[in-house]
């Protein structure tokens, strides 16, 4: 007798194919990614700025500089010019402070200058009224 065979095999049809068929859902997601890229508006790599029209600025005058120094002995120097005493030092600053527009007042200590004397030289200039105050050389205090 002949084995049983089953009936789709005898009567000449194909296997029964199991898997999902993927190009069409390829072709839809290709077109959703045309459609996409078509839609993204394109990024510009510049930047709009609003400048300014019309005739530029005056030239700005650059102001008077006057450096104090203060030495090792506290010697206090306005300019290069070795002062006598506090009250000197006052006086400059007062007749500074008056000018229209003060003068940018740049202090320079040196590393062993003492505190007291540098302190006195901000107090001076502030007690006088002159607001643009710096400290020049600040960078030989690093290690400390």
């Amino acid at each position: 007798m002949l084995p049983q065979t089953p009936m789709l095999q005898t009567l000449g049809e194909p296997e029964v194919m199991m898997d999902i068929n993927t190009t069409p859902l390829i072709d839809v997601m290709l077109v959703l990614l045309i459609m996409l890229i078509i839609t993204i508006p394109m990024q510009l790599h510049s930047i709009n700025l609003d400048m300014p029209t019309g005739t530029p600025p005056l030239a700005i005058k650059k102001p008077t500089i006057v450096r104090i120094e203060i030495d090792a002995r506290n010697v206090v120097r306005w300019n290069d010019k070795t002062l006598a005493n506090r009250a000197e030092l006052d006086a400059l600053l007062q007749t500074a402070s008056q000018q229209q527009p003060q003068p940018e007042v740049h202090i320079k200590p040196q590393g062993k200058a003492k505190y007291e004397a540098v302190a006195g030289v901000l107090a001076s200039a502030q007690r006088n009224g002159l607001t643009k105050l710096g400290i020049v050389g600040s960078e030989q205090f690093a290690g400390y």
